[in-house]
């Protein structure tokens, strides 16, 4: 199909975006931006996050990684369900207990004002590049796939993206994205449901023949139990965990629309559903990289990890298929840009800036911070997405996964020391902590031939550094009935 009319799609697509915040940014303030005056249905917010979750990098990553891990990434799901469980029953009455704006208020109260910036800090570190490596992954692809041929340059195709983001979140902030993320993740099911069902027919297999075509070629192995594995069955579920409980649970982006809900009762059955649904969709992603492997064997085809799933798309389908496959490419990407980029904004405003604890601020002058805080997170993702394009890795999940093990770490240790004990904790020396932890990782990842033997890590990083930072915290913390004057002394 022309570039030409697949890029007059991605326009037309936009401009409903742009209608649809258009009707729910009217009449929005800061608690609208922030989250969503409190009067998000917990349905719509419930559908919507799973957009946000999977992302572009599980849309275009999850199905090229079959042909390497087999269906491996169930081990992770099944981690995620316990996790999903724990956010809805621990973190989330937490949450509406204390009738929290931003969820590192906790820190504030519990641990000090050090731990509150702390842990604001590393989650704006974690989306930043989180959320930047996922709009990298589908802002090259339709570079690959529609731009390129038009002589458009990745720059200028990235500002382009950036400026059609800040135009639809500028004002409403999470009353507009709960309802243009419902949309989005409506379109990226529907497309990966129809690109699933048009490769079984094409492939002319029923969905049983297909498993047994996959099983018979390794690719619906779910389990390893070679234990020295990165992919080790009991390190993927319990890394599924905390990658749940961090990045869902401890993460501003997920949880300013989630307790943008009414009640926490109302709260706890979003992430359920979410946490349902999930389990159904990633199973269609396993599937879909099954029978994209499956077609690439039968038709010659050489493209493997992220480039798989285009490849088969553009270069071998119908000119319909290519269309709901770009519609729902970019409903894959936006999601994961808008959310991350209203919710560093509200994290920067509220937990740095502290613009709603500042009485000499006016409503009109705290949106004009809001603005600027917007228009500079926006500027940064532009530079960090062409970061990752010069780095240009062939499978930017892992890329992700690893950025989160590193990022969320903190938050993880922080939170737990405040949840698990009662201990008062001398504030003074917790960025020392939050930032010795990760550099710690890093050089046991670095040496862990010569430290662990044959022994590889791989997402138990992130439960590594979490302990890193509860052990630092717990060195510095004393027990509450102790004076720290009769300590010193």
């Amino acid at each position: 199909m022309s570039p030409a009319v697949l890029f007059c799609i991605l326009i037309a697509y936009f401009l409903l975006l742009l209608g649809v915040a258009w009707v729910t940014g009217r009449g929005a303030n800061n608690d609208s931006f922030f989250i969503g005056n409190k009067s998000s249905n917990w349905m719509v917010v419930a559908f919507g996050m799973v957009g946000t979750t999977l992302s572009g990098a599980t849309f275009i990553s999850v199905p090229g990684a079959v042909g390497r891990d087999g269906f491996g990434y169930g081990q992770v799901l099944i981690g995620y369900v316990v996790g999903y469980i724990a956010v809805a029953y621990i973190l989330l009455p937490l949450y509406y207990r204390l009738r929290l704006t931003s969820i590192y208020n906790y820190l504030d109260g519990r641990l000090g004002r050090r731990s509150y910036q702390s842990g604001a800090a590393f989650f704006i570190l974690s989306r930043l590049f989180g959320a930047t490596a996922r709009l990298y992954l589908v802002v090259n692809v339709l570079q690959a796939i529609i731009l390129d041929s038009l002589g458009i340059p990745f720059w200028v195709t990235t500002l382009v993206v950036m400026g059609m983001i800040l135009i639809y979140t500028y004002q409403g902030g999470v009353r507009t994205i709960v309802w243009t993320d419902m949309l989005q993740t409506t379109c990226m099911l529907a497309g990966l449901a129809i690109c699933a069902g048009f490769l079984l027919n094409h492939l002319g297999l029923s969905l049983g023949d297909s498993l047994a075509q996959m099983q018979s070629k390794g690719l619906a192995r779910v389990f390893t139990m070679d234990v020295d594995s990165p992919n080790y069955w009991v390190k993927q579920i319990v890394a599924g965990v905390f990658i749940v409980v961090t990045m869902t649970g401890l993460d501003q982006e997920m949880m300013q629309k989630t307790i943008s809900v009414k009640t926490v009762g109302d709260s706890q059955k979003n992430l359920l559903t979410l946490t349902a649904v999930l389990v159904v969709v990633i199973g269609l992603f396993l599937l879909l990289g099954g029978l994209l492997h499956l077609y690439a064997g039968a038709n010659g085809i050489a493209a493997t990890g992220d480039k798989l799933f285009p490849t088969v798309v553009m270069d071998h389908l119908p000119a319909w298929v290519q269309i709901i496959f770009l519609i729902a490419l970019i409903s894959a990407l936006f999601p994961s840009a808008d959310g991350a980029i209203t919710a560093l904004t509200s994290t920067f405003c509220l937990d740095i800036l502290g613009i709603k604890r500042r009485t000499d601020l006016s409503e009109e002058q705290q949106t004009k911070w809001r603005h600027r805080v917007h228009l500079g997170f926006a500027a940064l993702f532009v530079l960090l997405v062409m970061v990752f394009k010069w780095i240009d890795d062939p499978s930017m999940i892992g890329v992700i996964l690893k950025l989160a093990g590193y990022t969320y770490g903190p938050l993880l240790g922080l939170f737990a020391f405040g949840i698990l004990t009662k201990r008062a904790l001398n504030d003074k020396w917790v960025p020392l902590v939050v930032v010795a932890a990760p550099i710690l990782c890093a050089l046991l990842e670095a040496n862990q031939a010569a430290l662990l033997g044959s022994y590889r890590l791989g997402l138990e990083l992130l439960i590594v550094n979490g302990l890193l930072v509860f052990a630092g915290l717990f060195a510095i913390s004393r027990p509450p009935h102790v004076n720290p004057a009769a300590v010193t002394a």
